[in-house]
């Protein structure tokens, strides 16, 4: 599933989310290897299609309270459209 964020932080800011239920990245195994190839393809796909695939995004997730997660289901955000401030 893929919709834009009801708060966007950029002016691209879309949610990827699988509808297997996956509490968080800390969840994440390698049985999950197919779907995270189908979702990095899916934002691939979504980053083309909203025309910021060729100057760039962003794909995050958030894992855990202490990693900024609020929601306790796997859930990634698609962020481009301006420059992004580098982390680290």
């Amino acid at each position: 599933m893929a919709f834009e964020d009801i708060n966007p932080v950029a002016p691209v800011h879309i949610l990827i989310i699988p509808r297997e239920h996956i509490t968080s990245a800390a969840d994440l195994n390698l049985e999950h290897a197919d779907l995270m190839g189908r979702i990095f393809a899916a934002a691939s796909r979504i980053a083309a299609e909203k025309g910021i695939a060729a100057q760039g995004f962003r794909i995050v997730t958030n894992s855990g309270a202490f990693g900024g997660q609020v929601v306790p289901h796997l859930h990634f955000h698609l962020l481009g459209g301006r420059q992004l401030e580098t982390m680290g």
